[in-house]
């Protein structure tokens, strides 16, 4: 027999699922969440509403706003009590585990439902936040269940209720990388959800694959060339000496995108933004310079391959004008990612089958 099927080695072009919930046109740089532009939805809506929509996209009932925000403030408080009671999960050294390992120990099932998806997308904040406040000597803080989402961990990370400016920005970040169609995390999620396992080991499942260093990507080392580089006149010698021995330069290209990552734009308009209310400069003026070098020097390297600016490159400016520091980078994408994941498992559960690909046997036979 001869075997004609087509082998599409990591899944390239391989369309395995029809979705209501994304879409990504790399060719044209443009997002679309839910039936609508990414950009409009950041900059209308909050990180629950966000939710509120996806989840309901995806095959939930829907929920008041009112009773949205209760269930996410009772989800930080269950979450809070959890780390009370399993402090263990916090002395992980990686934030990643410390997600993983605490989010295990949430209770679930296979239920599709806004309340239940609530509970486990606000535990992940308060995790977050929580292993960042151990790991800085202090203590575990319980979670005030009458604030926005983004004020609520804001204020656990940072021991202050924050500004609204910087929540607004928080709810812009976690409502744009809400969900980026059928990504790796998002793919795994699924999967574990096609076999009828519960909701949380789905959950689990997906922050394992967020952690890898392919798809959790590089807000951190973009940070860090930052402040390597220091001032824009030093961009260009910077970026040229690094390329010429050999080194990537960090948050530039993506696997989807041909053109210019349109969450970058919305971090750079949302950084203009928070400046704008008056808080302290941040390093926008500095990023700038090095996108517009690093685009030039790249396209003269790589004529066929242009390479451009990545959601990366202006997250980190975004989370560290909010004061949010870079050990948490990863942890902050899956805060704000799960939303996304608990939409795809529902609509997975309503519409999807096992997902079972063939392989094709390459080994020896026997004699």
């Amino acid at each position: 027999m001869v075997d004609t099927a087509v082998i599409s080695n990591g899944l390239d072009g391989i369309v395995v699922a029809e979705t209501r919930i994304s879409e990504v046109d790399g060719a044209k740089g443009k997002l679309i969440i839910c039936g609508h532009d990414s950009e409009e939805l950041a900059f209308n809506s909050t990180f629950e509403q966000t939710c509120a929509l996806l989840w309901t996209t995806g095959g939930s009932e829907p929920a008041s706003e009112a009773a949205l925000e209760e269930k996410f403030g009772e989800g930080r408080l269950e979450a809070y009590e959890l780390l009370k009671k399993n402090p263990f999960v916090l002395r992980q050294n990686h934030p990643m585990d410390a997600l993983r390992s605490a989010s295990s120990l949430m209770s679930s099932g296979t239920q599709i439902d806004w309340a239940e998806y609530a509970r486990i997308t606000a535990a992940q904040a308060v995790f977050a936040a929580n292993w960042s406040r151990v790991h800085r000597g202090l203590e575990l803080k319980s979670p005030d269940a009458g604030l926005s989402h983004s004020a609520d961990f804001l204020r656990l990370l940072n021991d202050k209720t924050p500004s609204k400016a910087d929540s607004d920005a928080l709810d812009i970040y976690w409502t744009t990388i809400s969900d980026h169609a059928l990504n790796a995390s998002t793919f795994t999620a699924r999967v574990v959800a096609s076999t009828e396992s519960d909701n949380i080991s789905a959950i689990v499942a997906a922050i394992g694959a967020l952690k890898g260093p392919l798809h959790g990507g590089a807000p951190g080392p973009v940070l860090e060339m930052l402040n390597a580089i220091g001032k824009p006149e030093n961009a260009e010698s910077w970026i040229r000496n690094s390329i010429d021995s050999g080194k990537r330069i960090m948050g530039m290209g993506h696997r989807i995108y041909k053109v210019r990552d349109p969450r970058a734009a919305i971090f750079e308009k949302a950084i203009r933004q928070l400046e704008a209310s008056g808080a302290p400069a941040s390093r926008l003026s500095l990023a700038r310079a090095v996108e517009s070098q690093a685009e030039k020097i790249l396209a003269e390297k790589h004529p066929d391959h242009p390479l451009k600016a990545n959601v990366e490159f202006y997250t980190a400016v975004l989370l560290d004008a909010i004061h949010i520091p870079d050990h948490l980078f990863s942890s902050m994408f899956a805060a704000g990612r799960v939303g996304g994941w608990l939409a795809h498992i529902a609509e997975q559960r309503l519409h999807g089958r096992l997902i079972r690909p063939a392989s094709r046997y390459t080994g020896p036979m026997p004699r």
